[in-house]
């Protein structure tokens, strides 16, 4: 038996634990449970990309969707290739605080003229 009935492709977008605990905890702030997080990038000159990481209910066609203990992650058919290996973590620390994205594609060449075909 084949499972054709899944029509939505994963991402390579890696959530941990603590990230996921964090968005669970601000969704049960905001009192909702229509909500994803959403990561995108969009080409930030040659310095590399400019990431997105925001909450969003909409479902746009060709979505990447991942479930992360109950934690919807979503990535745009065009950002996919971009963020394939990342890791999406969050840090409480006196440093820094937020979420942090660690991608191995980003910083190694110049976006300008890379092509993800």
């Amino acid at each position: 038996m084949t499972e054709q009935a899944t029509t939505s492709k994963t991402h390579g977008v890696i959530l941990t634990d603590v990230a996921a605990a964090k968005v669970k905890s601000l969704l049960e702030q905001e009192g909702r449970d229509d909500l994803r997080l959403r990561v995108g990038v969009q080409p930030g000159g040659c310095s590399g990309l400019i990431y997105q990481l925001y909450f969003d209910e909409r479902s746009l066609d060709g979505d990447l969707v991942s479930d992360f203990d109950g934690v919807e992650v979503v990535v745009d058919r065009m950002s996919g290739p971009y963020l394939d290996g990342a890791t999406i973590d969050f840090a409480d620390t006196i440093e820094k605080q937020g979420f942090t994205i660690d991608n191995p594609n980003a910083g190694s060449s110049c976006a300008c003229g890379d092509s993800f075909g």
